[in-house]
Protein backbone atom coordinates (compact mmCIF):
# COMPACT_ATOMS: atom_id res chain seq x y z
CA UNK A 1 0.00 0.00 0.00
CA UNK A 2 1.37 3.33 -0.50
CA UNK A 3 1.99 5.62 2.01
CA UNK A 4 2.44 9.47 0.55
CA UNK A 5 3.04 12.74 2.88
CA UNK A 6 1.92 15.75 2.42
CA UNK A 7 4.21 18.32 4.08
CA UNK A 8 4.31 22.35 4.23
CA UNK A 9 4.43 25.28 6.95
CA UNK A 10 1.70 25.17 9.09
CA UNK A 11 -1.53 26.90 7.90
CA UNK A 12 0.15 26.09 4.12
CA UNK A 13 -3.81 25.10 3.09
CA UNK A 14 -2.19 21.20 3.59
CA UNK A 15 -5.63 19.86 5.33
CA UNK A 16 -7.37 21.88 2.67
CA UNK A 17 -5.77 20.69 -0.04
CA UNK A 18 -5.73 17.00 1.58
CA UNK A 19 -9.58 16.76 2.07
CA UNK A 20 -10.21 17.86 -1.74
CA UNK A 21 -8.00 15.43 -2.91
CA UNK A 22 -9.58 12.45 -0.57
CA UNK A 23 -12.75 13.05 -1.80
CA UNK A 24 -11.60 13.42 -5.08
CA UNK A 25 -9.98 9.38 -4.48
CA UNK A 26 -13.47 8.53 -2.89
CA UNK A 27 -14.57 9.61 -5.82
CA UNK A 28 -12.28 7.42 -8.16
CA UNK A 29 -13.61 4.46 -6.28
CA UNK A 30 -9.89 4.40 -3.77
CA UNK A 31 -10.28 3.84 -0.10
CA UNK A 32 -7.90 6.02 1.57
CA UNK A 33 -6.55 6.12 4.63
CA UNK A 34 -5.27 9.25 6.70
CA UNK A 35 -3.07 10.24 9.49
CA UNK A 36 -2.14 13.43 10.81
CA UNK A 37 1.17 14.17 12.58
CA UNK A 38 1.15 15.65 15.79
CA UNK A 39 4.16 17.02 17.22
CA UNK A 40 3.02 17.67 20.87
CA UNK A 41 1.66 15.15 23.23
CA UNK A 42 -1.82 16.06 23.50
CA UNK A 43 -5.60 14.21 24.45
CA UNK A 44 -6.92 13.14 21.10
CA UNK A 45 -9.87 11.89 22.99
CA UNK A 46 -11.80 14.33 24.91
CA UNK A 47 -10.92 14.48 28.44
CA UNK A 48 -13.24 13.39 30.95
CA UNK A 49 -15.43 11.30 28.43
CA UNK A 50 -16.52 7.71 29.68
CA UNK A 51 -13.22 6.46 26.99
CA UNK A 52 -10.39 8.97 28.33
CA UNK A 53 -11.90 8.27 31.91
CA UNK A 54 -10.83 4.37 30.87
CA UNK A 55 -7.59 5.05 29.57
CA UNK A 56 -6.75 7.04 32.72
CA UNK A 57 -7.72 4.19 34.84
CA UNK A 58 -4.98 2.06 32.71
CA UNK A 59 -6.80 0.86 29.40
CA UNK A 60 -4.37 0.27 27.16
CA UNK A 61 -6.88 0.40 24.08
CA UNK A 62 -9.73 2.67 24.17
CA UNK A 63 -12.37 2.17 22.28
CA UNK A 64 -15.70 3.95 21.25
CA UNK A 65 -18.63 2.67 19.44
CA UNK A 66 -21.75 4.08 17.61
CA UNK A 67 -23.79 3.19 14.84
CA UNK A 68 -22.07 5.01 12.83
CA UNK A 69 -17.98 4.62 14.13
CA UNK A 70 -15.67 2.57 15.66
CA UNK A 71 -12.95 4.79 17.27
CA UNK A 72 -9.91 3.08 18.55
CA UNK A 73 -6.98 4.86 20.54
CA UNK A 74 -4.04 2.57 21.41
CA UNK A 75 -2.24 4.39 24.17
CA UNK A 76 1.32 4.07 23.37
CA UNK A 77 4.64 4.51 25.26
CA UNK A 78 6.23 5.97 22.12
CA UNK A 79 5.26 6.97 18.39
CA UNK A 80 4.44 4.75 16.24
CA UNK A 81 5.97 3.87 13.34
CA UNK A 82 4.58 5.00 9.89
CA UNK A 83 4.74 1.01 9.08
CA UNK A 84 2.42 0.55 12.12
CA UNK A 85 0.09 3.10 11.32
CA UNK A 86 -0.36 1.73 7.41
CA UNK A 87 -0.97 -1.75 8.97
CA UNK A 88 -3.80 -0.03 10.47
CA UNK A 89 -4.78 1.24 7.65
CA UNK A 90 -4.48 -2.33 5.57
CA UNK A 91 -6.77 -3.85 8.25
CA UNK A 92 -9.46 -1.61 6.57
CA UNK A 93 -8.38 -2.61 2.89
CA UNK A 94 -7.60 0.99 2.03
CA UNK A 95 -5.95 1.44 -1.48
CA UNK A 96 -3.60 4.14 0.07
CA UNK A 97 -2.42 6.30 3.09
CA UNK A 98 -2.05 10.08 3.31
CA UNK A 99 0.03 11.52 5.55
CA UNK A 100 0.19 14.92 6.79
CA UNK A 101 2.86 16.05 8.11
CA UNK A 102 5.71 13.90 9.12
CA UNK A 103 8.53 15.82 6.99
CA UNK A 104 11.47 13.88 8.56
CA UNK A 105 10.81 10.42 7.53
CA UNK A 106 11.44 8.51 3.69
CA UNK A 107 8.34 8.63 1.98
CA UNK A 108 7.62 10.37 -1.12
CA UNK A 109 6.32 13.43 -0.04
CA UNK A 110 4.57 16.47 -1.60
CA UNK A 111 4.61 19.67 -0.55
CA UNK A 112 1.72 22.02 -0.07
CA UNK A 113 2.24 26.06 -0.11
CA UNK A 114 0.16 28.98 -0.17
CA UNK A 115 1.02 32.42 -1.32
CA UNK A 116 -0.75 33.70 1.50
CA UNK A 117 1.27 32.01 3.91
CA UNK A 118 5.35 31.84 2.50
CA UNK A 119 7.51 32.27 -0.41
CA UNK A 120 9.52 29.92 0.86
CA UNK A 121 9.18 26.49 0.57
CA UNK A 122 10.52 23.80 3.51
CA UNK A 123 12.04 20.96 1.10
CA UNK A 124 14.23 20.78 -1.99
CA UNK A 125 13.01 19.95 -5.36
CA UNK A 126 15.38 16.85 -5.42
CA UNK A 127 13.18 15.35 -2.58
CA UNK A 128 9.43 15.74 -3.63
CA UNK A 129 7.21 14.07 -6.47
CA UNK A 130 5.16 16.52 -6.61
CA UNK A 131 4.82 20.60 -5.55
CA UNK A 132 1.50 21.90 -4.96
CA UNK A 133 1.06 26.21 -4.91
CA UNK A 134 -0.74 29.36 -6.03
CA UNK A 135 2.50 31.16 -5.90
CA UNK A 136 3.60 31.46 -9.65
CA UNK A 137 7.09 32.57 -8.31
CA UNK A 138 7.62 28.92 -6.56
CA UNK A 139 5.83 27.24 -9.71
CA UNK A 140 8.51 28.36 -11.99
CA UNK A 141 11.16 27.65 -9.90
CA UNK A 142 9.73 24.28 -9.28
CA UNK A 143 8.51 23.18 -12.79
CA UNK A 144 11.86 21.98 -14.35
CA UNK A 145 12.83 19.58 -11.32
CA UNK A 146 9.15 18.33 -10.30
CA UNK A 147 5.30 17.90 -11.57
CA UNK A 148 3.85 21.32 -10.06
CA UNK A 149 -0.11 21.83 -9.42
CA UNK A 150 -1.63 24.50 -8.83
CA UNK A 151 -3.84 24.46 -5.21
CA UNK A 152 -7.12 23.98 -6.92
CA UNK A 153 -6.36 22.06 -9.83
CA UNK A 154 -7.81 19.06 -7.70
CA UNK A 155 -8.50 16.97 -10.85
CA UNK A 156 -5.17 17.50 -12.54
CA UNK A 157 -3.22 16.74 -9.39
CA UNK A 158 -5.32 13.29 -8.63
CA UNK A 159 -5.30 11.95 -11.87
CA UNK A 160 -1.11 12.54 -11.90
CA UNK A 161 -1.22 10.53 -8.44
CA UNK A 162 -3.15 7.96 -9.22
CA UNK A 163 -0.89 7.46 -12.03
CA UNK A 164 2.11 7.65 -10.07
CA UNK A 165 0.59 5.49 -6.90
CA UNK A 166 -2.05 3.54 -7.52
CA UNK A 167 -2.33 1.84 -11.24
CA UNK A 168 1.15 0.69 -10.55
CA UNK A 169 -0.01 -1.81 -7.30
Amino acid sequence: MPVVTFVGKSNSGKTTFLEKVIANLTERGYRVATVKHHAHTTEVDDIKKDSWRHAQAGSVVSMVSSPTQLSIVHHMQEEATMGQIAQEAQRSSCDVLLAEGFKRLDYPKIEVSRLERSDEPICEPTELVAFVTNNEALHARYISTVPVFDLNDIEEFCSFFVRRFLERQ
